[in-house]
């Protein structure tokens, strides 16, 4: 594409107020034609969500998640001292009553 050689202030003008004509035709237009086409995905994608096989795949992902989840959750609290029989200090923290007695000393700066 050659470079547009404008000589005059009114050329120039011109060229401004085509360029911005053309930019708001070609937003009108694509902005109709991206709509048709949104319209369109979310139609077909309904009709996937909709199908008997695709919620029934769904049912039997979700049960899995909750499956395993349940199952970290359990392996999660096995491994923690409050879990295994340790007594806990009440403060909810399940650190030991050591670190809550610990005492900073304040900077000399």
């Amino acid at each position: 594409m050659g470079r547009v050689r404008l000589s005059t202030p009114v050329e120039v003008e011109m060229y401004r107020m085509m360029f911005c004509a053309g930019l708001a035709v070609g937003y009108v237009l694509g902005s109709r034609a991206g709509r048709e086409r949104y319209e369109q995905i979310k139609r077909m994608a309904q009709r996937v969500t909709d199908n008997p096989s695709v919620q029934e795949a769904a049912g039997l992902v979700g049960a899995q998640v909750s499956k395993v989840t349940t199952m970290a959750k359990d392996q999660v609290a096995s491994r923690l001292p409050h879990s295994r029989g340790e007594e806990q200090d009440g403060s909810g923290t399940g650190w030991p009553e050591e670190a809550k007695t610990t005492t900073v000393s304040p900077s000399p700066y």
